[in-house]
């Protein structure tokens, strides 16, 4: 029978701690972890943040007022005084992209987040009540989604009018059947699991049971469809702008800037169609790079 010395002892139990820490990974090493495993996640993780930044401190970034005009600089080509040129109107384009991204911003979270709980409320009461109120809302369900989403928006805008409250709920009508048909399957499943009937043989109410049991087992993947349904927000949000039924003036908005350039200016100042298209994309490009990532690491046949 072999003896281990001290030193052997030692060595050991050195290299069992380091074979448990490396097991052992906090916060920043799970994301650093996740970062490699989905790299173009991480870059649309690093697209998105800096949009929100940049809108956050909009102030401090923009070089002019966006809404200032100034007749002499009409047109200025992009450099010297104004970075990114400047409109028909003297307006510095650079300032008016960055507090454009507040609109974009807040369009996109507030009609995704409205769509979402909407959504949820809508499926929830219908896969867990089921019955006529199943029955009833399905059918506005398919109703709402017989109609793509840019059509739907376009109907809801003109109805309600351009401003930017209307513009949040015209884009988050959309998305209403598409989040209650995601909760209303998941319910559908989880109200004949075990759990729940042991909460009805324990007296609790089905509104509790809905609330408190149902309805937080369902929410993953209502995450990665509002990080989806958030880039397609930002988007119908520039389509209506470019229709003239999104943001009015005199709020900034890459959608308008692009439709008071396209038609006249396209060939003599594109740097005024050119950047508002290029910010547009990169959102869109950085939220449906962080919506793809976000699936794959809450799938779980994706994980090991």
């Amino acid at each position: 029978m072999s003896y281990a010395g001290p030193q052997a002892q030692a060595v050991d139990h050195g290299a069992e701690l380091a074979r448990a820490g490396a097991h052992v990974q906090g916060w920043g090493g799970s994301v650093l972890y996740q970062a490699r495993r989905h790299p173009l996640g991480a870059l649309g993780l690093l697209i998105v943040a800096a949009f929100v930044l940049v809108a956050l401190f909009a102030p401090f970034i923009a070089t002019h007022d966006p809404l200032a005009t100034n007749a002499a600089s009409s047109l200025a080509r992009p450099g010297g005084e104004h970075l990114l040129g400047a409109d028909f109107m003297g307006r510095d384009m650079w300032s008016r992209i960055i507090y454009g991204a507040r609109i974009s911003l807040i369009v996109g979270i507030a009609s995704t987040l409205l769509g979402c709980l909407l959504g949820v409320a809508v499926g929830l009461i219908s896969g867990f009540w089921g019955g006529w109120v199943d029955l009833v809302t399905q059918r506005v369900n398919d109703v709402l989604q017989a109609l793509p989403l840019l059509v739907l928006a376009l109907v809801m805008a003109a109805a309600l009018g351009p401003s930017l409250q209307n513009v949040i709920i015209a884009i988050s009508i959309p998305v209403i059947p598409n989040v209650a048909r995601v909760i209303r399957s998941n319910t559908l499943a989880l109200r004949e699991m075990p759990f729940v009937e042991a909460a009805r043989a324990q007296g609790m109410s089905e509104l509790r049971i809905a609330v408190l049991h149902v309805l937080p087992n369902t929410l993953a993947p209502v995450i990665v469809l509002a990080t989806a349904q958030l880039g397609s927000a930002i988007l119908t949000e520039a389509s209506l702008s470019f229709l003239g039924l999104g943001i009015p003036e005199p709020y900034p908005s890459w959608g308008r800037m692009l439709s008071e350039s396209a038609a006249e200016y396209v060939r003599t100042a594109p740097w005024l169609v050119i950047f508002p298209g290029l910010a547009i994309s990169l959102v869109i490009f950085g939220t449906n790079l962080l919506g793809d990532a976000i699936r794959d690491i809450l799938d779980p046949r994706e994980r090991s």
